[in-house]
C-alpha cells in the first residue's frame, strides 16, 4: 500500500501519510475515514479499519506556491510516462527550447520524450522540426504531486484526483 490519501475538508488532495499517522488522526477525531482497505488493525481493546482515504474534519488553508525545480520523476508523472511528441513510452527528458540557445530548466520547458524523438530533435527548436507537442507543459497538478509522493495511485483514490484523470 502506498499510504493514505489525506483530503482537505473541501475534498482537495493535500498529502499522503503513513497508515500509522492516519490511524492516529482517526483516533484523535481529526479526520474521518472515507475509504478503508478492508483490513482491520487490532489492539487489546480496540479494532480500527485501516484507512485508504481520509478527510480532515476542519478546513486547512494551504499555501498555493509549490515552487520546486523540475525533476525526472515529476515530469514523468505530469506527462503520464508518455512521449509528448509521439505518445510512445517516455525514457528521457527533453527541453522544448534547448538549453544551448537559452532555454531554461523550468516546468514550462521540460517534457518527457522517447529516445527516438529526443535524438531526432537534437538541439533544435520545434519550429525547425516537423515535431509537435501533444500538450502544453506546465507545473504538475495537485494530483500529480500526490502520485509523486505515493509512487502508485490505488483505485480508491481516483475519484478524488479528478483533475489528473481528466487530463490523461
Amino acid at each position: 500500500m502506498a499510504g493514505v490519501l489525506v483530503l482537505n475538508a473541501t475534498f482537495e488532495p493535500l498529502a499522503v501519510v503513513s497508515i500509522r499517522r492516519a490511524v492516529c488522526l482517526v483516533l484523535a477525531d481529526k479526520v474521518e475515514t472515507l475509504h478503508a482497505t478492508g483490513r482491520r488493525l487490532r489492539s487489546e481493546r480496540l479494532a480500527v479499519d485501516e484507512p485508504s482515504v481520509v478527510r480532515l474534519a476542519r478546513y486547512v488553508d494551504v499555501p498555493r506556491a509549490r515552487h520546486r525545480a523540475p525533476n525526472r520523476r515529476g515530469v514523468f508523472a505530469r506527462d503520464h510516462h508518455c512521449c509528448q511528441y509521439c505518445e510512445a513510452p517516455a525514457e528521457t527528458l527533453d527541453h522544448v527550447v534547448p538549453r544551448s540557445p537559452g532555454g531554461r530548466h523550468t516546468w514550462d520547458n521540460v517534457v518527457a520524450a522517447c529516445r527516438r524523438c529526443n535524438a531526432g530533435k537534437r538541439d533544435r527548436l520545434l519550429a525547425e522540426t516537423t515535431m509537435r507537442l501533444g500538450s502544453r507543459p506546465g507545473p504538475p497538478s495537485a494530483a500529480d504531486w500526490i502520485e509523486m509522493a505515493a509512487g502508485t495511485v490505488p483505485a480508491a483514490w481516483n475519484q478524488y484526483l479528478i483533475d489528473r484523470r481528466r487530463s490523461a
